[in-house]
């Protein structure tokens, strides 16, 4: 089965789903249309059919370069098209802990915002040594609220997830797969879709509803938890679009000057 899309391609094959990340000229960045179109991915495979498991890959030098600075300027301005991002935001983050076959995310290059809170929702996480995993939210004045405070406590621990959250600073690959954020390390960019494709063929060979109501028990877990933890945090988001220090922040990082923070 197979479909054609604006941002990314999807393919379904030998019980391997795969879906990637296409506009390698554009960093993979998360719009709304990347968005819409990874949702309507993620919620078909609710009922995944032959389906056995999801690889999540990208294509370029960059897994994604998280959200567009553009499109956040127009949620600030336009109340509809910000509930729109909320609905999109929610339903993305949701869907990945519902899917109940395993999902492999192969990190080729660098991954920010968005684009990171996906990767941390998967099952099994391969990357690169050389890449960075971060979530810049607060240096653009915005609340971590589309995955982050749900995810990253998840993968790395609360207190390492606090160090990056709320500095904004990524972390290194090497350093998430010794704190178990990455489940398997390879030394370079085109060793990972391979290592990927291994793990997914081993999967796919397995009992699917064995492999299928496990995920559905370590995921449960996540699922009670984003009712409590990723509704406040996105709820905070979007209160916080609207501040000064938003547009100040996203003003000073297109004139490449300092900043003034005025708290409001």
């Amino acid at each position: 089965m197979s479909k054609a899309y604006q941002t990314l391609t999807y393919v379904e094959e030998g019980g391997i789903a795969r879906l990637t990340l296409n506009r390698p000229e554009l960093l993979n960045r998360m719009d709304d249309v990347t968005t819409e179109e990874l949702v309507e991915i993620i919620e078909r495979l609710r009922r995944p059919g032959d389906v056995r498991v999801l690889i999540i890959a990208s294509t370029g030098t960059a897994f994604s370069a998280g959200g567009d600075l553009a499109e956040v300027l127009r949620l600030v301005e336009d109340y509809e098209r910000r509930l729109d991002a909320w609905d999109m935001g929610r339903r993305l983050i949701y869907g990945m802990s519902e899917i109940p076959v395993p999902v492999v995310a192969a990190l080729q290059g660098d991954v920010y915002g968005l684009g990171t809170s996906m990767v941390l929702s998967a099952d099994i996480i391969i990357a690169s040594r050389n890449v960075k995993i971060g979530d810049p939210h607060v240096k653009v004045g915005l609340a971590a609220g589309d995955g982050g405070c749900l995810v990253w406590p998840a993968a790395f621990g609360m207190v390492r997830a606090k160090r990056h959250l709320l500095t904004g600073d990524p972390i290194g690959a090497e350093e998430a797969h010794r704190l178990g954020g990455v489940t398997d390390l390879v030394d370079s960019p085109d060793d990972v879709l391979p290592l990927a494709e291994k793990l997914a063929a081993k999967i796919a060979e397995l009992p699917p509803i064995a492999v299928q109501f496990t995920k559905r028990s370590l995921n449960h877990a996540m699922h009670r938890q984003a009712v409590e933890v990723f509704e406040f945090s996105l709820a905070l988001e979007q209160y916080g679009m609207v501040s000064e220090d938003l547009k100040e922040a996203i003003a000073a990082f297109k004139e490449k000057r300092k900043p003034v923070y005025r708290n409001r």
